[in-house]
């Protein structure tokens, strides 16, 4: 094996090494799961939509890092057949578990 092939394949290895620790795995409940209950909504001042029809979507305490960090809400465009649901926590046995804010599709009676 010639010099520079060998450090060709040495540098792709520790690359390939480097990137392993970059692996995004699911969290169970879909969100995050704590053992203290997440803090009080905080307070938010919510200005004019940025167009007709868009709504608000509150901010919410997510468990990142250890610890509660708090994420604003935002303006949304609606979503024609859909509707939002809020972001949440549930008290199960002795941990807290988010289920994140999604979108859901609007069955409508025939």
């Amino acid at each position: 094996m010639k010099l520079s092939s060998f450090k060709t394949a040495a540098a792709a290895l520790m690359l390939a090494a480097a990137l392993s620790g970059c692996v995004v795995a699911p969290v169970p409940y879909g969100g995050a799961v704590a053992y203290e209950a997440p803090p009080p909504p905080r307070y938010e001042v919510i200005g004019v939509a940025p167009a007709p029809g868009y709504f608000w979507i509150g901010g919410a305490w997510f468990f990142e890092g250890g610890r509660y960090q708090w994420h604003p809400g935002r303006w949304s465009a609606p979503r024609p057949g859909y509707s939002w649901v809020a972001h949440s926590w549930t008290h199960e046995g002795n941990a807290w578990h988010m289920h994140p804010g999604r979108w859901e599709a609007v069955h409508r009676a025939s």
